[in-house]
């Protein structure tokens, strides 16, 4: 095999995902196997650190849930202007649940894969953020909340009334709902394709940066390092704000 045909194989095995089925149906296994187990990893986590909340001088768990939530807490009052007690632990969800996708592209590119080789696994992408369905699932959630929402603040008379009226007046109605649905089918959608895009890319350097000589690697793969965990970071906030913006504009009754 070439080198160039070598180094094709090894991208594309590590962005190939384990999956079951097939077309429709098919079920990519490591996604929702990674997705699981960060999901109660950050359960487990708020809850050892709410059992253990003290008054006093708080440890080092106490203190990262404590700025987490506190730093949650303050989007949420910037950023959404109605009352509803659930967009708050939403968004904090949403953030630590985002950056743990995220934060497994910080892992050694073969390590996960040469375990799962060792099992037997032929593929195992361990990185739930780089794949788009994961993306679209999670966005798909937060458009659902922004239609039900804008349905039981509004009514439906008054969401019916803002996609036809709105911008134009009723002399243009079916432009109008054309914009609005245009508009709100962009929401899932550009938050997916943002969030899955990024950190397609960022994996994507990891695995370039692999192929490279070993004395190479660390001098472009650390600095890289460094670097995606702002982008991780920022990736989960950008999705939770507009999370936030979504679901206030939605709670807006005018």
């Amino acid at each position: 095999m070439s080198s160039e045909g070598g180094a094709t194989a090894y991208i594309v095995h590590h962005l190939t995902p384990l999956t079951v089925g097939e077309g429709f149906w098919t079920l990519h296994l490591d996604t929702l196997f990674f997705s699981a187990v960060l999901g109660g990893l950050f359960i487990l986590f708020f809850k050892y650190v709410a059992d253990r909340a003290t008054a006093g001088v708080p440890g080092l768990a106490q203190n990262i849930a404590e700025m987490l939530v506190e730093f949650v807490d303050t989007q949420v009052k910037d950023s959404f202007h109605g009352r509803n007690e659930l967009i708050a632990p939403l968004a904090l969800s949403i953030f630590c649940w985002v950056f743990l996708w995220n934060a497994m592209d910080m892992l050694p590119v073969d390590l996960v894969p040469d375990i799962a080789g060792f099992m037997g696994m032929g593929y195992m992408r361990v990185v739930p953020s780089t794949d788009l369905n994961s993306t679209f699932a999670l966005s798909l959630s937060v458009f659902f909340l922004i239609l039900f929402y804008s349905i039981k603040v509004k009514g439906v008379l008054g969401f019916a009334k803002e996609m036809t009226c709105t911008p134009f007046g009723p002399w243009l109605m079916p432009f109008n709902l054309m914009l609005k649905l245009v508009e709100e089918v962009a929401k899932p959608i550009s938050l997916a394709l943002r969030l899955f895009g990024n950190l397609y890319a960022g994996e994507l350097i990891f695995i370039l940066i692999a192929l490279l000589p070993p004395l190479i690697q660390p001098l472009l793969g650390f600095p890289w390092a460094v670097f995606h965990i702002l982008v991780i970071t920022l990736q989960a906030f950008i999705f939770m704000v507009l999370t936030i913006v979504y679901l206030s504009l939605a709670h807006e009754e005018h």
